[in-house]
């Protein structure tokens, strides 16, 4: 994903006033701290603004490895569909093990953008749209034969494409839904619930969708939450 902030880019201190002409440094961990650790790679250190490439009002720059990343695990959706659907099981390998690389895929765009500084609009747009998309498919693979409870299934396809719905009307008022931690905590056990169900684990799967539609839920509130409050006059949540 390329939403990780690692600072704008600025010096902390460029004027060297009361340092006797010296910068001071700028504390590890602390919001000026732009230093790639192994924590802001993976994603876990999200302290600070988000990088400037990726806000609304910069430009798109597709030219870059992330979103190279990116597209190509948009256009491996439906290839993943023509895999699943067909079998008579739902636990086609081929499929499974794609879907499994479209999902890490999300990480290895972001640890792209990280360790490139590649940072674009383009990819803080189309990352939440794919994997939106990808459980969603995965959804409807999974209720198609009957891997998972479809109650759960169907919840969770329009948790997804209400999202979906609600980024774009964000979007024309000018509001920026980043991601939440409980929303980025739901995508672990959302993906594995629907990867492990195709694979055959349908117990394991099924524990999992229940923990991951809980976490999804509530972000989604905050979502409305932070939507609805940025949007009346005054702009605060």
């Amino acid at each position: 994903m390329e939403e990780p902030p690692l600072g704008d880019g600025k010096p902390t201190d460029s004027s060297g006033a009361g340092t006797g002409g010296r910068r001071q440094a700028t504390p590890a961990g602390s919001p000026g701290d732009t230093r790639l650790t192994v924590r802001r790679l993976f994603g876990l250190d999200r302290s600070g603004p988000p990088p400037r490439e990726t806000l609304a009002g910069e430009p798109l720059r597709p030219l870059t490895i992330p979103n190279a990343i990116g597209i190509a695990r948009l256009l491996l959706i439906p290839v993943f569909l023509l895999l699943a659907l067909p079998e008579r099981t739902g636990n086609s390998a081929p499929a499974v093990i794609l879907f499994a690389v479209i999902g890490w895929g999300d990480y290895a765009d972001g640890i792209a953008a990280r360790v490139t500084r590649q940072y674009s609009r383009l990819g803080a747009l189309m990352d939440p749209i794919t994997d939106r998309l990808l459980v969603i498919c995965g959804a409807i693979v999974c209720w198609d034969f009957h891997l998972l409870p479809r109650w759960a299934l169907g919840v969770l396809a329009l948790r997804e494409a209400l999202m979906l719905v609600l980024g774009r009307y964000a979007m024309s008022r000018g509001v920026e839904l980043r991601i939440n931690w409980p929303g980025r905590l739901a995508v672990a056990p959302v993906m594995g619930a629907l990867f492990f169900a195709m694979a055959g684990l349908e117990g394991l799967g099924e524990v999992l969708l229940y923990v991951g539609l809980a976490l999804a839920l509530t972000a989604t509130a905050l979502y409305v939450r932070v939507g609805v409050g940025a949007s009346r006059p005054g702009g605060d949540p």
